[in-house]
């Protein structure tokens, strides 16, 4: 008998009670996916984080006492780490920088609709990079333009880029372009456990802490256009 796929376990972390609460209400109607904890500011997300093992944190940028941008790295340092969605606004695009720079798996305005709220869940648990498109154009160009030396292009870059393999290179190619694990598959006729497989490779060798630094170092190098 096949066994029954885990539940998503998602973290919710807000200061607004009817946002956690209009969030857990679409999730809970989701199959598949568990709202295990929730939290006010950055400090607690991390505590129930530590307790209760999500694979997923759905953060708000702005909080009291610890905001979510500084519950990134403690909350990524976790054994398990979960995948770690920034809640955000329009007109919050430095903020959002900010946070994929430190390692968020991506970033979800907060007016998205319900099916777009569970698909980004989703999405993050598999791996997947969280955009929403509606400020993704305006954050990426953002980032391409005040690089560091971290994510810069030139030498640096293709010393990180000359560590892949070819099909790593393809592989990179593709999440330059936005392409999820299942699409990635799809195009280059393997299974998704195998993009997995190279996607992680691919950050280990580049340095990225993430599929969206990974896929920066991807338009920085050309891989992407």
């Amino acid at each position: 008998m096949t066994r029954p796929t885990e539940p998503i376990r998602v973290l919710l972390a807000d200061d607004e009670a009817m946002i956690r609460h209009g969030v857990r209400l679409i999730l809970r109607h989701a199959e598949g996916i568990d709202v295990v904890a929730e939290a006010a500011d950055g400090h607690a997300a991390v505590e129930e984080a530590a307790a209760h093992h999500p694979d997923v944190a759905l953060v708000d940028i702005r909080m009291p006492v610890c905001d979510g941008l500084a519950a990134i790295a403690p909350l990524l340092a976790l054994d398990p780490a979960p995948r770690v969605v920034m809640l955000t606004t329009f007109g919050d695009d430095d903020n959002v920088v900010r946070a994929l720079r430190e390692g968020a798996a991506g970033f979800l305005l907060k007016d998205e609709g319900p099916q777009e709220l569970i698909s980004a869940v989703r999405a993050a648990a598999a791996g997947d990079a969280v955009l929403s498109p509606g400020v993704t154009g305006t954050v990426i160009s953002r980032m391409l333009r005040s690089g560091t030396p971290q994510d810069a292009g030139g030498a640096l870059a293709d010393e990180r880029i000359a560590r892949l393999t070819g099909r790593e290179r393809e592989v990179l190619a593709m999440l330059g372009q936005g392409l999820s694990n299942q699409d990635i598959a799809g195009r280059l006729g393997i299974g998704v456990g195998t993009v997995k497989t190279h996607v992680g490779a691919i950050l280990d060798k580049t340095g990225s802490v993430s599929r969206v630094q990974a896929a920066l170092l991807a338009h920085r190098t050309g891989l992407a256009s």
